[in-house]
């Protein structure tokens, strides 16, 4: 049998090319806010991942069921009305930081946004911060 094909590799297309055709203006302005941020955070250059996720440094993971791959430590997708940030290590322990964001939903590891406006920044960046110590422990550089 067959493993299925990775999708989410990195690419060579221009983030900035890729953020200057994201339609909302808002959207736009605030993808290229977190691209500054995530790059600090994480002192990786921006990189797309597929066709719309852009992620900050790189591991290699191997499942349990023996499937591996690589993909971004940190990232972040602009997508239709809102801007998905992957936070890798979740939000179960950071509930302190969660009670003080602002405006936002979850998924297993993705923090939904409408705009940045929305939450506090600062906050948003000690999450995006705990979630590279995370990674930097779990996945050595």
């Amino acid at each position: 049998m067959a493993k299925a094909e990775i999708k989410t590799k990195p690419t060579a297309v221009d983030v900035t090319a890729f953020i200057n055709a994201v339609a909302d203006e808002k959207q736009r302005a605030d993808a290229h806010k977190l691209v500054q941020m995530m790059s600090r955070l994480s002192g990786h250059p921006a990189k797309m991942w597929g066709p719309s996720i852009i992620g900050f440094g790189q591991y290699h993971y191997t499942y349990d069921s023996g499937r591996e791959g690589d993909m971004a430590r940190i990232s972040f997708s602009p997508r239709k009305g809102q801007t998905v940030l992957y936070i890798t290590d979740g939000f179960a322990g950071h509930a302190d930081l969660m009670a003080k964001l602002g405006k936002y939903k979850t998924g297993k590891s993705c923090l939904y946004i409408k705009r940045l406006s929305d939450v506090d920044e600062a906050v948003l960046a000690q999450l995006c911060a705990e979630s590279l110590k995370y990674m930097g422990d779990k996945y050595p550089e």
